[in-house]
C-alpha cells in the first residue's frame, strides 16, 4: 500500500509578507520628488538641489529592506547582521546574507508579477572578464542600471491607500455625487414618480405603471400596457464636474528642508481614485506649472519632479482654462496647490520674463487677468497655499475675491484633508 506523509508547511518570509502593506510603506519612496535635471546653480541662490531620485532596482531593494526593518519583519539574526555584528559563525553569516538577498529579490519579483511595478531595461549579460557576483560584479551593476516604474495598477493602488488614510483622518464620510436642486430620473428614488418621457432612465415604478393600466382597462389578465402607462422613479439630478489640478513644481516646493511636492502628488492620486470609483461622470486632469506650464498624463504623475524653477501662475491658469472649456460639464473648477508668489510670465513673443524679487506688478496684472477670464468662463478657482507670508496671503485673497473661490492656508499634513472635504462637500467656506 502506498502511503503519503504530510509535514508541517513552514512558509518563507516572502510568502507571508503583506504586499499591499509594504507598498503603503514604500509610498514616499515610489513618489519621491527630486530636482529634474539634478543639482542647479542659480546666480542669486547659488547651488541647491540634489541629484535626481534614484529609481534603480538596487535603490528599491534598499527601500524594501528599510521598510522590513521598520516594521519588525526581519529575524533577530538578520537585524544583527545588518547592524554589522557577527553571529560568531562565518558560515552562518554568509547564509544569512544569502537569505536576505534572495528575500529582497523575491519581493521585487512579486511586485512585478502582481503588476504593481515594471522594469524599463533588462539586465546586461556579463563579459568574460567580469565576475557575475561579488563586489563590482555584473549582478550589482545590473541592479543599479535597471530602472523600475510604477504601473497603472500600482498608481491606482497608491491613490486608494492615500484616499483611505485621508478618509480615516477626516472621520466617517458618505460618498455621493454633486447634489443640485433639480430632479431627474436615476437609479435611486428620491421623489414621487413621473410619466416616462423619451430619454429618461428606465427606472420603472412598477406599482404606478400597473395602477395606470388597471385604471384604464379594469381588473383582468393579461394586463395590457401602453406607452402612456409607464411611470419612472425620480432622483435628484446629479451634475458632472470637470477638475484641473494645478500643481506648483517650482524649486521652492522641495527646498527649505520640506518636500511639499510629494504630498501634492499623493492628493492627486487620491482624487483620481475617488473620481474613478465614486464620480464616474467627472474628470480630473493635472497641470504642472513652473517657468511655463504643461499637462501631464496621470500615469506619469508618480515620476514628476520639481523644476524648472520659477512660478508662472498665469500660464498654468491659461492652460487649465482652455482644457476645461473643451469639456461639456455642468461644473468646472481649478484646484491650485502652490507655495509661492507668481515670479514668471510668458510674453507675447514667447520669451519668459522672470522676477523673483518681490511681487512684480506686471506679473501680478497678467495673473489677475487670467483669474478674471476664468470667472467669466464660469470656472471656480480654489487655492491651497502651503505658505503664510504676508504678501502671499494678500495675493491669494485677491485671487479668491476675483473668482469668488475659496482660499485654504494649509500645510503638507492637512493638505489632503482640506482638498478632499472641499471636493466632496462643495460648501462655501474659508479655512484660514
Amino acid at each position: 500500500m502506498k502511503y503519503t506523509t504530510y509535514t508541517r508547511y513552514l512558509p518563507e518570509l516572502a510568502d507571508t509578507l503583506n504586499l499591499q502593506a509594504l507598498l503603503d510603506q514604500l509610498a514616499d519612496f515610489l513618489l519621491q520628488s527630486g530636482f529634474a535635471g539634478g543639482a542647479y546653480s542659480h546666480p542669486f541662490w547659488g547651488e541647491f538641489g540634489e541629484d535626481e531620485s534614484d529609481r534603480s532596482l538596487d535603490a528599491l531593494r534598499q527601500a524594501i529592506l528599510q521598510a522590513l526593518m521598520d516594521s519588525g519583519q526581519l529575524t533577530p539574526e538578520m537585524l544583527k547582521l545588518l547592524r554589522g555584528e557577527s553571529t560568531g559563525d562565518a558560515a552562518r553569516d554568509a547564509d544569512l546574507e544569502r537569505q536576505l538577498s534572495e528575500l529582497l529579490d523575491k519581493i521585487v519579483q512579486k511586485l512585478i508579477d502582481e503588476g504593481y511595478l515594471n522594469v524599463s531595461e533588462a539586465p546586461k549579460v556579463p563579459s568574460g572578464q567580469q565576475p557575475l557576483f561579488g563586489p563590482g560584479g555584473m549582478a550589482k551593476e545590473a541592479a543599479q542600471q535597471v530602472q523600475f516604474n510604477l504601473t497603472e495598477k500600482g498608481i491606482d493602488f497608491l491613490g486608494y491607500r492615500t484616499l483611505k488614510h485621508l478618509l480615516g483622518s477626516i472621520g466617517k464620510s458618505s460618498f455621493g455625487a454633486h447634489e443640485t436642486e433639480h430632479l431627474a430620473t436615476g437609479v435611486e428614488a428620491e421623489a414621487v414618480s413621473k410619466q416616462y418621457e423619451y430619454g429618461d432612465t428606465l427606472n420603472l415604478d412598477v406599482n404606478a405603471t400597473l395602477t395606470n393600466a388597471l385604471q384604464r382597462e379594469g381588473l383582468g389578465v393579461p394586463i395590457n400596457l401602453e406607452y402612456d402607462d409607464l411611470m419612472v422613479h425620480q432622483a435628484e439630478y446629479r451634475s458632472s464636474s470637470a477638475t484641473v489640478l494645478m500643481l506648483d513644481c517650482s524649486h521652492s516646493m522641495i527646498l527649505y528642508g520640506e518636500d511639499r511636492f510629494t504630498p501634492a502628488k499623493k492628493v492627486a492620486l487620491a482624487l483620481t481614485h475617488l473620481i474613478r470609483t465614486q464620480f464616474p461622470g467627472d474628470t480630473l486632469r493635472v497641470v504642472l506649472f513652473h517657468d511655463t506650464a504643461e499637462e501631464i498624463p496621470l500615469a506619469q504623475l508618480a515620476r514628476a519632479q520639481v523644476g524648472p524653477y520659477h512660478t508662472n501662475t498665469a500660464e498654468g491658469l491659461k492652460l487649465s482654462r482652455r482644457m476645461l472649456l473643451s469639456q461639456r460639464k455642468d461644473m468646472r473648477q481649478i484646484i491650485m496647490i502652490t507655495d509661492g508668489k507668481p515670479s514668471a510670465l510668458t510674453l507675447p513673443d514667447g520669451r519668459i520674463y522672470v522676477n523673483s524679487m518681490g511681487l512684480d506688478p506686471q506679473i501680478l496684472q497678467a495673473t489677475y487677468r487670467e483669474v478674471a477670464l476664468c470667472r467669466r468662463s464660469g470656472i471656480l478657482i480654489n487655492t491651497f497655499m502651503l505658505a503664510r507670508d504676508r504678501s502671499l496671503v494678500e495675493f491669494v485673497k485677491k485671487v479668491s475675491a476675483i473668482c469668488r473661490g475659496k482660499a485654504y492656508f494649509t500645510n503638507t499634513m492637512t493638505l489632503g484633508q482640506f482638498i478632499l472635504i472641499d471636493f466632496m462637500r462643495r460648501k462655501t467656506r474659508r479655512v484660514s
